[in-house]
């Protein structure tokens, strides 16, 4: 009984041992792997290595998952993968946390020295307004001056001006004689209208002329030919 007991444990420690070394490699994640930040070149290399372990971690964890589900011990087999991955991703995020922490110090830096730097410009331009003397009060001459003399521009317009009242006489005197044209006009189309019914009077007038006689010549001959 004390035998069997014996080779029972013995039994276990072997397949115990056994599921581990089928573990995966993991890789070192320890502490001693990410030194402290000292640049924003170093934070910017650590964020990217961080992030590409970070996979490894995970594609790790995937493959203990699968060599785990084929042995029989199977929930001790995941917990010491998921123990594994824990440390490994807690490693990662410290570096991580380490880098972001050193890139946000250092924009909050230059951030302040920029200001402080704005700062120190403006109390110097201060301080040189305030050496400078003051400007003396600038003194308004209120002599009346002469008009001033007609230029080529005054001379071009008062040229305009007279050219302009002369078009405007002109179109005075041409509307008076626009006006009489129109009489005139009117009063030779009223003779033309006059002489075109005279003209046509008279030629009624002879056509009935012609007419009558023709008639009266038709009859005597008609009395002719009856004698």
């Amino acid at each position: 009984m004390v035998m069997a007991s014996k080779w029972k444990a013995q039994l276990v420690a072997l397949l115990g041992l056994g599921l581990l070394l089928a573990l995966p490699a993991q890789a070192d994640y320890g502490a001693a792997r990410w030194p402290k930040v000292q640049s924003v070149e170093q934070a910017n290399v650590t964020l990217r290595q961080v992030e590409q372990e970070r996979a490894l971690v995970q594609d790790q964890f995937a493959e203990a998952e699968r060599v785990c589900y084929g042995r029989f011990f199977v929930n001790a087999c995941l917990s010491d993968a998921k123990e594994v991955r824990r440390k490994a991703l807690a490693v990662l995020r410290a570096a991580e946390v380490d880098a972001e922490h050193f890139k946000r110090a250092d924009s909050v830096e230059k951030r302040d020295a920029e200001l402080a730097e704005r700062a120190r410009k403006d109390a110097e331009e201060e301080a040189q307004h305030a050496a400078q003397p003051p400007r003396a009060p600038k003194v308004v001459d209120d002599t009346p001056r002469p008009p001033p003399v007609a230029g080529p521009v005054v001379d071009r317009e008062a040229r305009h001006a007279e050219k302009l009242k002369k078009l405007e006489a002109q179109d005075a005197a041409n509307a008076g004689k626009r006006a009489e044209n129109v009489v005139n006009f009117e009063r030779k189309q009223q003779e033309s209208q006059r002489r075109q019914a005279e003209v046509a009077r008279k030629k009624a007038e002879n056509e009935a002329k012609q007419a009558a006689k023709a008639e009266a010549e038709q009859r005597k001959a008609e009395a002719a030919k009856r004698q």
